[in-house]
């Protein structure tokens, strides 16, 4: 008789492994009744793309999509053309786990890899990006993008958007915000959504959805109008337009009322930081970065490291330079609880 195999345990590999929330599968239903236009011609999109400009104060554009990487690809494109260049930080998503599709639908556009501190992008050495080359030899800088909250879990406060937007903005560089976890970094600052984007000189957002809970959904959200010109077209020829697209739009309007968003997006923060406190206090764990929003990243005792892999539990150790843990809204006490024991019994 063969070794026993522990079950797999995803809990804390990603927060895109959790089902998807009450709320969201509550709207899939009440979305599933009845007859409507299709391709966002339908009354529950119409209403969705007002609650988002009631959620951020403004007069915004609102489209929605499938995923974060056609989210961040086609918003991009819709800021560049093919001899500009997009200054992002050298952890950037965008960079490092898109497949080259930013550089794909804008034909071409170079991404340029300025230095980041605890995954925050340094104004330094942006500017210098901007500044150093202004030949015809050189793809041209047209756009600044940076995460909320960043891929090492770090969260910009509103002045230090303000301050990397103040920037693009004096060399003429439009800024997009990859948002993937924006309400996990909206909850941790207490800003309102409007400080911590448009206000601060954010020209487009993408705005993640899956990992707040919601299936196959994002929004594109543009402050800037006359940059949004067309993006419906973008939207159709990379095949993100939604035919039923009342089933995508129904999930944001659920959850961008009763402040829903922040229930989960607090939850997640919350256990997160239980997560490192306790994982800290176990001999020779690190906590590598401040644990900001819904992520640790902790560097593990090899003999933890391959205990845990033993008993089931499942988590990415190429990102950061550690072993990286996600908590999300389905995350319990429990979870936090089990996961510390059997590391705690992995001590060699």
């Amino acid at each position: 008789m063969g070794p026993v195999t522990a079950a797999l345990k995803y809990h804390f590999a990603s927060d895109n492994t959790s089902g998807i929330c009450p709320e969201a599968w509550q709207a899939l239903e009440t979305a599933n009744a009845g007859y409507h236009p299709s391709y966002g011609a339908d009354a529950i999109t119409a209403e969705a793309c007002e609650t988002f400009r009631q959620f951020f104060e403004t007069d915004c554009e609102v489209f929605f999509v499938f995923n974060g990487t056609a989210a961040n690809s086609l918003s991009l494109a819709s800021l560049c053309q093919s001899y500009h260049s997009v200054i992002c930080s050298d952890v950037s998503h965008v960079e490092t786990d898109e497949c080259g599709a930013p550089e794909f639908f804008s034909n071409g556009s170079k991404l340029l890899l300025a230095k980041s501190a605890l995954g925050k992008l340094d104004p330094t050495d942006v500017e210098r990006l901007i500044t150093h080359r202004t030949d015809l030899h050189y793809p041209r800088p047209r756009a600044l993008s940076l995460s909320q909250s960043t891929e090492l879990g770090t969260v910009y406060r509103p002045g230090e958007i303000a301050g990397l937007c103040q920037i693009a903005k004096k060399h003429g560089l439009h800024v997009h915000m990859d948002g993937a976890r924006f309400f996990n970094a909206l909850a941790a600052t207490g800003s309102s959504p409007a400080d911590i984007t448009w206000r601060a000189g954010v020209d487009v957002l993408c705005c993640g959805g899956t990992k707040l809970g919601m299936a196959v959904t994002e929004a594109v959200v543009f402050f800037n109008h006359d940059l949004a010109r067309d993006f419906e077209y973008r939207c159709k020829q990379a095949g993100q337009l939604c035919s039923k697209m009342r089933f995508i739009s129904a999930q944001w309007l659920r959850m961008l009322t009763q402040d829903t968003w922040k229930t989960h997006a607090a939850r997640a923060n919350k256990f997160a930081r239980l997560l490192a406190d306790q994982l800290g206090n176990l001999p020779g764990v690190q906590i590598l970065y401040p644990v900001d929003a819904n992520a640790v990243f902790a560097k593990l005792p090899d003999s933890i490291k391959s205990g845990m892999k033993d008993r089931g539990w499942q988590f990415y150790s190429f990102i950061g330079g550690g072993s990286r843990l996600m908590c999300s809204w389905a995350t319990t006490e429990a979870d936090v609880e089990s996961f510390v024991a059997d590391a705690r019994a992995s001590f060699g």
